[in-house]
């Protein structure tokens, strides 16, 4: 028996999350058949890690448009699109039963470990475009398999790769051997065990994003509960206009308001900021710990560690694919300008699909979050329009490929990366300001990231 062409194999997807699972909508819709590999027990396994968190985007932002109509085709009836979900509602009503639908086009349990051309390795130019993608696959019971694909969506995230405590981006000194005492996700404060951790305690929140932000703000609350429970809020930089985020100006209220409750955190003096500090090692002091600088500042000790440094792609299972990645952000070189850190913050990416994502390997993609690599300020919307532009692209419909179909709403967050030691910058948006701790915060509404 021949082997089936290429054109007559399925599409990879790798991962059933958000994006993944509308990459498959978007592939259903142009009659393309999808196999979405997911290495966890259900729909949305990594968002299910969060599901504490509430997202600082509503429904309405949140559900992909051709994914919504599959689900209404069954008869789902979409949630309240001006309500804000947790990561548990969103995998709940809207992930799990996209993936119940969709049926044998999601597999569990199935993890990727490897993607190649069929009989060529990444040396091998002969004859290489014309032939299917295998994908290596572990199981849950131990077994492997190959699948053969014609093209292959990354979709796989990045929240299995969290960033480290060293500000080199390595592990800091002696940071493995108190893994014990350090979580490098937000605290689930609801949990009776995890509340029991940080209650009365003083704990290091390190990083400067959304999550921080959550982490400070529950932890305050903590606080009010839990007398002595106190937040050394830790910066690599120091405290500028930027530091709590959009505040007002931001398009996602939830967002700004995330921002101004961790401001309000600081003021009431539930956590204390420490400035222009680079991890370089952590020790222990007795049953506590010391965070010592690359300038060697050694903090006073902490009860726990909680690292929201960002997140990293895992590229480890693409390693015989040819991938085109900016080498700061690993990124794929035509989005990165449009998303480096390094040169603003503004949140205010231009739509992008099939052409800023293309690689020298025709027909494999990055999209979602892993598409950023290194990269904060991700939406959900982006990842939609991604997969709604690659599929129209593997459907030969250049056309709608290259069309833009998205507006992205604005974060209020302008300005470069700044030096470490001196507030953000301006950058894209405005002239440099100092923001004063203690002058009095607005009243907030709870948000989340």
């Amino acid at each position: 028996m021949n082997a089936p062409s290429t054109d007559q194999l399925r599409v990879v997807v790798i991962g059933a999350g958000p994006v993944g699972l509308a990459a498959a909508a978007h592939l259903v819709e142009r009659g393309l058949e999808p196999l979405v590999l997911e290495a966890g027990p259900s729909a949305g396994t990594a968002v299910r890690q969060w599901a504490h968190v509430r997202l600082f985007s509503p429904w309405a932002e949140v559900i992909d448009p051709a994914a919504e109509k599959l689900l209404a085709s069954a008869g789902w009836v979409r949630p309240d699109g001006a309500a804000y979900p947790t990561g548990g509602d969103w995998a709940e009503r809207y992930l799990q039963p996209l993936a119940d639908l969709l049926g044998d086009k999601v597999r569990y349990g199935a993890t990727v470990t490897g993607v190649a051309r069929a009989g060529r390795d990444r040396i091998v130019d002969a004859d290489r475009d014309a032939q299917p993608f295998t994908v290596h696959v572990e199981l849950a019971d131990g077994r492997e398999e190959r699948i053969g694909a014609r093209a292959v969506i990354d979709a796989s995230g990045t929240w299995s790769t969290p960033g480290p405590l060293g500000a080199d981006g390595l592990p800091a000194l002696g940071e493995k051997a108190v893994a014990d005492r350090v979580s490098y996700r937000v605290p689930d404060l609801r949990d009776p065990a995890v509340r029991a951790r940080y209650a009365g305690k003083r704990t290091a929140v390190v990083g400067s994003g959304a999550s921080a932000f959550t982490a400070l703000a529950g932890l305050a609350d903590l606080a009010g509960e839990a007398p002595g429970t106190h937040a050394a809020w830790i910066l690599r930089r120091g405290i500028g206009a930027q530091t709590f985020g959009g505040g007002e100006a931001d398009q996602l209220p939830a967002r700004g308001a995330l921002g101004l409750r961790a401001k309000a955190a600081v003021e009431a003096g539930h956590a204390s900021v420490v400035t222009g500090f680079r991890a370089q090692a952590v020790e222990r002091d007795g049953d506590r710990l010391v965070l010592v600088g690359e300038d060697g500042r050694r903090l006073d000790p902490v009860d726990e560690v909680v690292v929201l440094t960002g997140l990293r792609p895992d590229l480890s299972f693409l390693s015989e694919v040819r991938l085109g990645l900016d080498e700061r952000l690993q990124a794929p070189t035509a989005l990165a300008p449009l998303i480096d850190p390094n040169v603003h913050s503004c949140g205010t990416v231009h739509p992008h699909g099939v052409r800023e994502l293309s690689h020298p390997e025709r027909d494999v993609y990055l999209v979602g979050m892993k598409s950023y690599g290194r990269a904060p300020t991700f939406l959900a919307l982006t990842g939609y329009e991604q997969v709604r532009s690659v599929a129209a692209a593997l459907a030969g419909d250049r056309e709608a490929a290259e069309r833009v179909e998205l507006t992205l709403p604005e974060t209020g967050v302008c300005g470069g990366a700044g030096l470490y030691d001196t507030p953000e910058r301006g950058g894209c948006c405005g002239a440099p300001v100092i923001l004063r701790i203690g002058a009095g915060a607005p009243t907030t509404t709870s948000g989340g990231c």
